[in-house]
């Protein structure tokens, strides 16, 4: 899938909003993007996997893992079109990412993390970590969607089907809250945060 067919794709989905957002790193932007609207239909999952996955058709892996929420989808469809098994980390008690429902990975095991929308690559930083304490080995990472400006620096291979370029902002710095506008909060970890 070439990026200005995701782009349109992403569009007439309505997964991509304009407005004033808190996003689920905590900075502020005026473009908010949406992927659980174009991965509900199940057709378009299946062939954005397989777009994903042939970003590393050239390596051998053994597991795809991805963080919940937003990843669970995708990183089942990398998975199914590599043909490996698919992973999730999720919060525990303690709110810190975790392997659970007794999902491991082995030291023998080549791991690619699968997110779906990456700004600060944290919550990417965050899976490879638990997947490395957990004995795996990281040997890539991808996602659907870019929108870091090009600031995001792994320490193996990354790939993205799309760069949009959407400035974020750190909260006390941000021109809309400046201006008084309240920021929507749409992301996965907003409700286990500010409920």
């Amino acid at each position: 899938m070439r990026p200005e067919e995701l782009l349109t794709l992403l569009q007439n989905v309505g997964a991509i909003r304009h407005g004033h957002f808190e996003l689920s790193s905590g900075r502020h932007s005026t473009t908010y993007i949406q992927c659980a609207l174009v991965l509900q239909h199940p057709k378009y999952a299946e062939q954005l996997g397989r777009a994903l996955a042939g970003e590393f058709h050239d390596l051998k892996i053994d597991v795809v893992a991805s963080p919940a929420l937003g990843g669970i989808v995708l990183g089942h469809e990398v998975a199914r079109a590599i043909g490996c098994r698919a992973v999730f980390v999720e919060r525990d008690s303690t709110g810190r990412m975790a392997l659970r429902r007794g999902f491991e990975v082995t030291e023998k095991e080549s791991v690619l993390v699968v997110e779906d929308v990456w700004t600060t690559g944290g919550s990417t930083s965050e899976t490879m970590r638990v997947i490395e304490e957990a004995g795996g080995r990281v040997i890539a990472v991808g996602a659907l969607i870019d929108r870091s400006n090009g600031r995001l620096e792994f320490p193996v291979r990354a790939e993205a089907l799309l760069e949009i370029k959407a400035e974020s902002y750190e909260a006390s710095l941000c021109p809309q809250c400046r201006s008084g506008s309240p920021a929507l909060r749409p992301g996965s970890r907003s409700s286990r945060t500010f409920a």
